[in-house]
Formats: C-alpha cells, sequence, structure tokens
C-alpha cells in the first residue's frame, strides 16, 4: 500500500516561510510526477507545483518565484519551500504521487494558515 506522510506545515505570519515535506512509502522512481496541491476552505483542490521523474517543474501562476519544489530520490522525499507567504496561501496541503499508469495517491494533508 503507497502511503505519503506529508509534514511542516503550522502558522505563520505574511511574509514568511514554511517548508512541507512528503516521505512517500517505497522508491520515488516508481512515480512520474509528484506535487503538492491546496484546498481553502470552501473552495476546490488546486494545483501548486509539481515535478516529474525527470526532472522539470511546474508552478500555478500564483506561486511563482515564491514556491520551489524539489526532490531527494535518495530519501524518497519531495519538498515544498515557500516563501513570501500570503493570506491567500492559507489551506490545507496534500502531496500527490502519479505513477505511470496514471494511478494517484494522496497524502494525509497538512494545514497552513497564514496570518497576522
Amino acid at each position: 500500500q503507497v502511503q505519503l506522510v506529508e509534514s511542516g506545515g503550522g502558522l505563520v505570519q505574511p511574509g514568511g516561510s514554511l517548508t512541507l515535506s512528503c516521505t512517500i512509502s517505497g522508491s520515488m522512481f516508481r512515480y512520474h510526477a509528484m506535487g503538492w496541491y491546496r484546498q481553502a476552505l470552501g473552495k476546490e483542490r488546486e494545483l501548486v507545483a509539481t515535478i516529474f521523474s525527470t526532472g522539470p517543474t511546474n508552478y500555478a501562476d500564483g506561486v511563482k518565484g515564491r514556491f520551489t519544489i524539489s526532490r531527494d530520490n535518495g530519501m524518497d522525499t519531495v519538498y515544498l519551500q515557500m516563501n513570501s507567504l500570503k493570506p491567500e496561501d492559507t489551506g490545507v496541503y496534500y502531496c500527490n504521487a502519479r505513477d505511470f499508469y496514471g494511478t494517484e495517491y494522496w497524502g494525509q494533508g497538512t494545514q497552513v494558515t497564514v496570518s497576522s
């Protein structure tokens, strides 16, 4: 059974930084892409950032230049470095893995709250 375990969420003031981590059970090389999604209260889940097994990354327009997704293949972990956080970044952040057959796996989510 595939498990994704997220950590690193919390409360931060506007302009602050947080780093989210997601460790996946088994080898990360089994997955075509890994990414982070978020869901604000009352809104649909949206893509934040993706990193592909070959290295390329994608970002939502609203986080470009502020967030950085990276991966440590040896640790089977993907990270999301979030800088210059804004109140609109508040939400539950979910780690996602998609294998080469298109099957998706999700973590349990970690809360990020940006507030003064």
